[in-house]
């Protein structure tokens, strides 16, 4: 390809739009250009990109034995119906309707659809195990899109769903994904974590998440060193608080006491109180599924939402408000505590477990409760799971500390169940000839998430440093004199015309530009290698040769075509 004849709209300065070092380099070098808030539209070097990233993908599905298919985006209500995700996904669903009235929508993701096609094909454990996948547009009524392609309205999506006769089948194809994402990634130039994951809307028993480590991830992960585990900080544990919480259990009975305004944690913390948060218990009432629950957790811990939901089984809860937790315990925020109630369920944070000497909210505004022991003041329900873990607690596996850190998830694969294939009839007869319900898995990449994924851990000070992989170009053919006549575009001409017959991806800048812009451009869009021809080399019969993120190198004119080979095999 030659500069003039493509279209590559590089900026010199950020747009205002854009917030991450990836952003601002999606536009700067000419790669999308926003039509919208969430939308965007993928220019020739973009696309060039989204294209390698796709080959990539499909070449290691098909690899895995997946077998690619084509969904309609449009879906009707019907089938999300059935499976209950109307409205537990209803918030990031686009509702749309003909011009009879009938609504539909578009798909964020294809579950529901790739199950009833199963449903109405297969009916016998002969003709399984199957793979599913396809590479398309996907749409999400995302409440904030930012960061460009990381949380976008409109996106593109690899999404795959396997079909099994049994969890050992059905571990099977999970295993073969888990290997596939790996290579996938890895292929793509891209750094991942896999890491234990909450399964959200899209249901299932179990899940990883693969996070590629990034100070702008809006995911955060917790790990250890070692390797041995690694989490998703909505779905990662350790062995407890890094201070135990107290067990004495031969304390005073529960005494009431006067705490004026006195209404967080750490107000209690102070004088005249002095109680430590992690001696405190902290009272939420929630509604779930329109009804009130009290839950419970130390004082120096955070609520998990994605644990509480997990663990109840549904994602339909809120906080209550201050008048709804009025209604129910005659209290305000602040003073909110459980002891003695025995009208709504209870559910407690394992970390509280045999917790003694504790202080509490007396469900009276302005007053406290302390030598509160849960086993014996507190009726609890369920002992559950509740807590968000923090950096340098110990880890389950090794004991070792955990840490943090920040990432961007670009892949997660499922083990769903029968959640789907039980709701939308997806049954087979088994070797006995008993109808039985597919054992199921699905299996996503966000294809435009990972392009920017690759860019925001691979830049520098002057632009993108692209993998050889999925650049746009390999080489960027740089003649340094303006003229399209004479030495320099004679030889730039003829190593071009070589690589293109070589099958290397190469692209010439014949702008009539100066050398700093053709090189500045070059360093911004990131192509992996730069060949520049001048005459002052010319004139020793050399070339130069600049890795984006090497050394340059000179080399004969003669050899410069076989030393760009080697590099790029060497570099792949």
């Amino acid at each position: 390809m030659r500069w003039t004849r493509t279209f590559i709209p590089t900026l010199k300065e950020t747009p205002a739009e854009a917030e991450i070092t990836s952003h601002k380099l999606l536009l700067r070098a000419g790669l999308a250009r926003r039509l919208a808030g969430g939308l965007y539209t993928f220019l020739p070097l973009g696309l060039r990109v989204l294209h390698k990233i796709e080959a990539i993908i499909r070449e290691e599905m098909n690899r895995a034995g997946a077998l690619e298919v084509a969904m309609p985006c449009l879906q009707p209500p019907e089938i999300w119906q059935k499976s209950g995700r109307y409205t537990d996904m209803n918030e990031v669903l686009y509702h749309v309707y003909d011009r009879a009235k009938k609504e539909w929508l578009l798909g964020p993701t294809h579950e529901e659809n790739i199950t009833v096609l199963v449903a109405s094909e297969i009916n016998s454990y002969r003709q399984l195990p199957k793979n599913f996948y396809q590479i398309t547009v996907k749409f999400r009524d995302e409440i904030r899109p930012r960061f460009g392609l990381m949380r976008a309205r409109e996106f593109i999506m690899k999404d795959a769903y396997s079909f099994d006769v049994d969890e050992r089948g059905a571990d099977i194809s999970y295993q073969k994904m888990y290997d596939a994402y790996t290579r996938i990634f890895a292929r793509c130039g891209l750094r991942t974590m896999a890491v234990e994951a909450h399964t959200g809307a899209i249901g299932g028993r179990f899940s990883h998440e693969f996070m590629a480590p990034a100070e702008s991830g809006e995911n955060e992960i917790v790990y250890c060193a070692s390797g041995k585990y690694a989490a998703n900080i909505e779905k990662a544990v350790s062995r407890g608080p890094l201070v135990p919480t107290p067990k004495d259990s031969t304390g005073p009975a529960p005494e009431k006491f006067a705490t004026p305004g006195a209404l967080t944690i750490e107000a209690l913390t102070q004088p005249p109180y002095n109680v430590p948060a992690h001696y405190q218990i902290k009272t939420l009432v929630y509604i779930v599924e329109s009804k009130p629950v009290i839950l419970l957790i130390r004082g120096d811990d955070q609520l998990n939402e994605a644990k509480l939901a997990s663990a109840l089984g549904t994602m339909t809860f809120r906080p209550a408000t201050p008048e709804e937790i009025y209604a129910v315990v005659g209290a305000h925020p602040g003073s909110l505590g459980a002891v003695g109630v025995t009208g709504l369920p209870v559910y407690a944070d394992e970390s509280l477990r045999g917790a003694a000497g504790m202080t509490t909210g007396a469900n009276e505004d302005g007053y406290h409760i302390r030598h509160v022991e849960i086993a014996r003041d507190i009726k609890v329900h369920q002992w559950l799971d509740l807590r968000t873990v923090k950096e340098g607690e110990l880890c389950v596996a090794t004991g070792a500390p955990l840490q943090t850190a920040r990432a961007i998830e670009v892949g997660h694969i499922f083990k769903l169940g029968t959640k789907y294939s039980t709701k939308l009839g997806a049954l087979f007869l088994d070797e006995h000839g008993k109808p039985q319900p597919a054992i199921m898995g699905c299996y996503g990449i966000g294809v435009t998430r990972t392009l920017q994924a690759i860019i925001e851990q691979s830049n520098d000070k002057d632009g993108i440093i692209w993998p050889i992989s999925v650049a746009p170009y390999t080489v960027c053919i740089t003649p340094l004199e303006t003229t399209q006549s004479g030495q320099v575009m004679a030889v730039a001409e003829q190593i071009y015309a070589q690589l293109i017959e070589r099958g290397v991806d190469a692209i010439l800048d014949d702008r009539d530009e100066r050398a700093g812009v053709k090189f500045k451009d070059s360093e911004l869009v990131g192509f992996p290698i730069r060949v520049a021809i001048g005459g002052k080399s010319l004139a020793n019969d050399m070339v130069e040769i600049k890795p984006r993120a090497g050394k340059l190198i000179l080399v004969k004119k003669a050899e410069a075509v076989n030393r760009l080979i080697e590099l790029i095999q060497r570099c792949a």
